[in-house]
């Protein structure tokens, strides 16, 4: 198993080993006996053999989420169903209300629950089929920001199976279109995902594909309209290879640049998390997904803020420090 680096015990060995993964390094935990160990928090399961990693490997990655908060998840066959518990913006109320006895009524938080099908376990070109924690962070911000994104256009780029699409909607009762590429079937996923959340919407949610490395030529006229009236571009952790930070920086310019020409600016909406792995040439831990991204966009004509992670936190998960939102506009 492959981990972010960590103390080491008298019987652990640490190797460092560079996988055709995005160019990214990553160290492998293992005993004297070439047993890997522990589960780590960014799973990638390989097969381990005598200390030598094969350019053929197969693995799988592993989202952090599903061992942190109980999810109440059923599995039925290949089918993997999980709720996403949360509370409801509480509304302002108009004075002080106090029940028969004079005692002042305390308001309870409304809750509600997104119910999700997804996946536990992926090759890496298919880690858009589980639930990470960006989604819910910008879930998060949605919901406090629902009364500034009321009425507008929104659009999610590789939005996976569809939670920050369907958390948009719940407030917001303009359209929301939910895009990814057409990959392991997850656009029917996501349709699958929004009916079984209907009941929820107050928005009307459309599913189209969007493949970041498809020519603008080859992008279908319902997305050619969807991005001209869209205001807002969200998109929750779709970075971890370099090649695709490449052609998400270049959807990037061309939406915003897009804006422009139609006199409809949009504002992206980014959350990520930056991923810490060890590495020999630094000698260091970094977040070599993250810190490209950033050398990336360094000279572009953005106005990028990050924004602070302080707004309430509506959704069960571990809001960790590695978390990052980022606003992007054009100067």
């Amino acid at each position: 198993m492959i981990r972010p680096p960590g103390p080491l015990c008298k019987d652990r060995v640490q190797r460092h080993f560079r996988l055709p993964i995005g160019d990214t390094d990553f160290v492998i935990d293992h005993d004297a006996r070439g047993r890997c160990l522990d589960r780590p928090q960014h799973l990638i399961h390989i097969p381990y053999a005598l200390g030598r990693i094969h350019n053929t490997i197969m693995f799988t990655v592993t989202s952090e989420i599903y061992g942190e908060n109980n999810y109440q998840t059923t599995r039925d066959g290949g089918k993997v169903v999980s709720k996403f518990r949360f509370v409801y913006p509480e509304e302002k109320l108009a004075g002080i209300r106090t029940d028969k006895d004079g005692d002042l009524e305390v308001p309870r938080p409304k809750r509600g629950v997104i119910e999700l099908e997804h996946s536990e376990a992926t090759e890496l070109r298919l880690v858009g089929l589980q639930v990470w924690r960006g989604a819910l962070l910008l879930a998060d911000y949605l919901f406090t920001k629902k009364d500034e994104f009321s009425g507008k256009t929104l659009m999610e780029l590789g939005a996976g199976v569809g939670l920050t699409s369907i958390a948009a909607g719940i407030h917001n009762p303009g359209r929301i279109y939910c895009t990814d590429v057409d990959l392991g079937c997850i656009l029917k996923l996501i349709r699958g995902n929004v009916q079984r959340n209907s009941k929820l919407l107050r928005g009307t949610i459309s599913v189209l594909e969007f493949d970041f490395l498809a020519s603008k030529n080859d992008h279908s006229l319902d997305l050619l309209e969807a991005i001209d009236n869209s205001d807002i571009i969200l998109a929750a952790d779709v970075i971890y290879c370099d090649t695709l930070t490449d052609a998400f920086i270049s959807v990037l310019d061309n939406l915003l640049d897009r804006g422009c020409q139609t006199g409809r600016p949009k504002t992206i909406y980014m959350a990520l998390e930056k991923r810490y792995v060890f590495t020999l040439e630094d000698c260091d831990s970094v977040a070599p997904m993250y810190e490209y991204l950033v050398r990336q966009t360094l000279n572009k004509p953005w106005i990028m803020e990050h924004l602070p992670l302080d707004f309430p936190q509506y959704f069960e998960y571990d809001r960790c420090k590695q978390l990052v939102l980022i606003k992007i506009t054009s100067r």
